[in-house]
């Protein structure tokens, strides 16, 4: 059984990019749906600005001391119990550092489960990721190729 005050977390991230994050829609058994608490250690980051093609956010601010980077690239402190949204698309581009002195939580739920389908736009990094099922890889844009590049066309 699946508990928010004692959820299974998993560790993430790299230096300036540490989270704890417990998969509890997963854990509870939703197969269409996201629900994730998120701890963020002091001076640490959720994860880089990004926006997604298919999944839509909602996140509600559990402590005080988060700070949320829009698509406008702005920063703005998120108050505790605050709720946003955030859409597909460049206009839901977000980003959460925790810029306090101690281990902030908020609470996101998407349209879709953590493991499903997506694409998301890495617009500090110019990158692009592809998460479907279990394969889940990141490419740099600027390595595009056209859509007809190494086709061959059926001959006979």
């Amino acid at each position: 059984m699946t508990n928010l005050n004692a959820p299974a977390f998993e560790d993430r991230g790299v230096a300036g990019f540490r989270v704890r994050r417990a998969r509890l829609a997963q854990q509870a058994g939703a197969k269409k749906i996201g629900m994730s608490l998120w701890e963020i250690p002091a001076r640490q980051a959720a994860y880089p600005c990004h926006w997604h093609v298919i999944d839509e956010e909602v996140i509600v601010a559990l402590d005080d001391g988060l700070s949320l980077r829009g698509p406008d690239g702005d920063w703005r402190p998120l108050p505790q119990g605050e709720v946003v949204a955030f859409p597909v698309g460049e206009t839901g581009g977000h980003q959460l550092w925790n810029r306090s002195e101690s281990t902030a939580r908020f609470l996101s739920v998407s349209s879709g489960p953590s493991e499903g389908s997506d694409i998301v736009f890495y617009p500090d990094s110019d990158k692009v990721g592809v998460y479907a099922n279990d394969l889940y890889e990141t490419y740099p844009c600027a390595q595009a190729v056209d859509y007809w590049d190494g086709e061959t066309p059926p001959t006979g």
